[in-house]
């Protein structure tokens, strides 16, 4: 194996194909895949002409975009951060398309929860251009939008021209397949969107995640009224998609009941908490197993009126009698009649316990239908005493999503984040429950309208917003973790001569004229690079300390020594061996730049040192 880093994304289709080779190496030729002779192993179970596909024009290309690698990385930027030494949350800027791609080996199978809310797609360009996305003349081509004589085949229609549908599916998949694979196995992953796409959504969260891993369509209230529609149909609702990473590994799901909830139930026994609910419910039915006699207290025969059933059979109403669940309370109003069909003296309750709620304590199974939740401009507002967002999300909301979705302790990614509602939310919660969850928030700086409220207030683009939200949102709520790591989508911390250096004739001569790295680069855009391509996570502490005279990046008490100095001597690489040795079994990770050695042999010399005091050492040069 080489002893040089990538600094390059994974390519997710060459690992698909290496995949393919090790089950079928027959199918393989010359690194490409014959379709034929798959064909030939899997029979006749394959797609034709007549099976049912979802596409549009653009697909393909969206598809392999997910699997291009990239050569990126992700800057520190400490002066915008907060509690940069002990938090866990992470704010990153920048296309979340390339963020999902460098987050692959660090946060592979490790997120607990996925929540975005993606530009709604209402006929206009968004600002994900892709560059997989196809040109006009690209695109008219393919759909056949010109006859032989230019003249247009059919009319197009500015609500629903077709392009824009294919564009937002372009903009959406590859970056929901990256995001499926960074999810644990009781992963679960919620998306809003609208009227405009959620059917198009669908099909593809199908494809990605699988049709058997669809949970539900939760019917978000979200206006009192409105939409591009409201001419015709009152729009009231939203649409919050949830879909499993895998439905069999994941646990039945509760949300946690409020404290409105309950405090309805105020009566104790030796059995808990309980309050009283009717027994008898207005239901127009006419089961007769929930129709029956009943004797009161002083002996009075009542029963159910017209239009009422009794909640249980009268089997179990027998059984909760005798166990003291149920209570008789006179009145002169009331559900229950005497035989002649007279007003009947009784009412009858049974003891609803709070222990009970579907076998969580004080839990119920989360409701497909959620709340009117409208708030989220009051939300900023309270924040920032102005309108600085528009559209933002409910706390109220993600709070609620977040009890569905999230245990306490996991991992929560937000890739649209916006104004950071999730963020808000997450520790929010944490401080209401004592959980330990953790955020990672993607946005992309999208410059702030020189006539919107944001811009006249100060901030140039969202990821501002974004930002200043957390901390004035995190002096608010006044405990738990309030801070962030910033870190900056930018271009690769190497020069072109890295990835070149093999195909250059006479390399070592040539490589020592010109410099590996780039020269604005820190140690610590060299450490984060690091961290990215041995798939470590961003969040965890480290320092700087002095060995032998040199600067040493210590990452996670000894995950990672990283020392990016010149001329290293013989007594730091055996200085940092002996503290690799002594975590052993446990791993070390080991770098030095390329040029922190005066020739070769001192090179070699590094690698023979790691191999006698700590071969349980990864070493690297870059």
């Amino acid at each position: 194996m080489s002893n040089k880093m990538q600094f390059q994304t994974p390519d997710l289709t060459a690992a698909n194909i290496a995949k393919l080779n090790e089950l079928f190496p027959n199918l393989i030729s010359e690194g490409k895949v014959n379709l034929d002779a798959l064909r030939s192993f899997v029979g006749e179970e394959v797609w034709t002409n007549e099976a049912y596909e979802f596409t549009w024009v653009g697909k393909r290309d969206a598809i392999a975009e997910a699997g291009r690698p990239i050569r990126k990385t992700l800057r520190p930027c400490k002066a915008e951060s907060r509690d940069w030494d002990t938090t866990e949350n992470l704010y990153i800027e920048g296309d979340n398309l390339d963020v999902l791609k460098l987050l692959q080996e660090s946060y592979l199978g490790k997120v607990k929860m996925i929540y975005i809310d993606p530009p709604y797609n209402t006929g206009h360009d968004f600002i994900y251009n892709d560059s997989f996305r196809s040109d006009d003349d690209e695109y008219n081509e393919e759909i056949s939008l010109f006859d032989e004589s230019g003249n247009k085949n059919f009319r197009e229609n500015s609500d629903s021209n077709p392009r824009f549908h294919s564009d937002w599916c372009s903009m959406i998949y590859p970056r929901l397949v990256l995001a499926r694979n960074l999810l644990r196995n009781d992963g679960v992953i919620f998306i809003s969107i609208d009227d405009n796409e959620v059917a198009q959504l669908r099909k593809i969260c199908d494809e990605v995640f699988g049709e058997s891993n669809f949970i539900t369509n939760f019917i978000w209230h979200s206006s009192t009224g409105g939409g591009i529609r409201a001419k015709y149909v009152n729009i009231s609702h939203q649409h919050i998609l949830m879909y499993a990473k895998s439905l069999d590994s994941l646990d039945t799901l509760y949300a946690p009941l409020s404290d409105e909830a309950i405090s309805m139930y105020k009566d104790k026994n030796e059995k808990g908490l309980y309050r009283d609910k009717d027994f008898a419910w207005k239901n127009a039915g006419n089961n007769p197993n929930q129709r029956y006699e009943i004797t009161s207290p002083d002996g009075e025969i009542i029963l159910p009126k017209k239009g009422y059933l009794l909640r249980f059979i009268k089997e179990r109403f027998e059984q909760e009698l005798a166990e003291g669940n149920v209570t008789f309370k006179q009145t002169t109003t009331g559900p229950f009649v005497k035989p002649d069909g007279s007003q009947a003296n009784w009412n009858i309750y049974i003891k609803k316990y709070l222990g009970e709620a579907e076998g969580a304590p004080t839990s119920v199974l989360p409701r497909s239908l959620v709340g009117l939740n409208n708030d989220g401009t009051s939300d900023i507002q309270n924040i920032f005493g102005e309108r600085v967002f528009d559209f933002p999300k409910s706390i109220r909301l993600l709070n609620y999503i977040l009890k569905v979705g999230a245990n306490k302790d996991g991992i929560i990614l937000d890739f649209f984040s916006g104004s950071a509602t999730t963020a808000h939310a997450v520790m929010q919660l944490n401080a209401e429950d004592g959980g330990k969850r953790k955020f990672i928030m993607v946005q992309l700086p999208e410059v702030c309208d020189a006539k919107s409220e944001a811009f006249k207030a100060g901030y140039k683009n969202i990821c501002e917003i974004g930002k200043e939200r957390i901390r004035r949102a995190g002096d608010k709520i006044g405990k738990g973790d309030k801070g962030f790591r910033v870190l900056k989508l930018d271009e690769t911390n190497m020069n072109d001569v890295y990835y070149n250096a093999l195909e250059i004739a006479e390399m070592d001569s040539f490589t020592e004229l010109v410099e590996n790295i780039k020269p604005d680069r820190t140690a610590e855009d060299l450490l984060y690079g690091c961290l990215l391509e041995w798939g470590l996570p961003l969040n965890q502490p480290h320092t700087v300390e002095n060995i032998a005279g040199f600067d040493v990046q210590n990452y996670n008490d000894g995950d990672l020594f990283a020392c990016f100095e010149k001329n290293v001597t013989e007594e730091l690489v055996r200085e940092i061996a002996n503290r690799c040795k002594v975590r052993q079994p446990l791993t070390s990770r080991v770098v030095f730049r390329d040029d922190s050695f005066t020739s070769s042999p001192q090179k070699i010399n590094l690698f023979e040192i790691f191999k006698l005091l700590a071969p349980n050492a990864t070493v690297r040069v870059i």
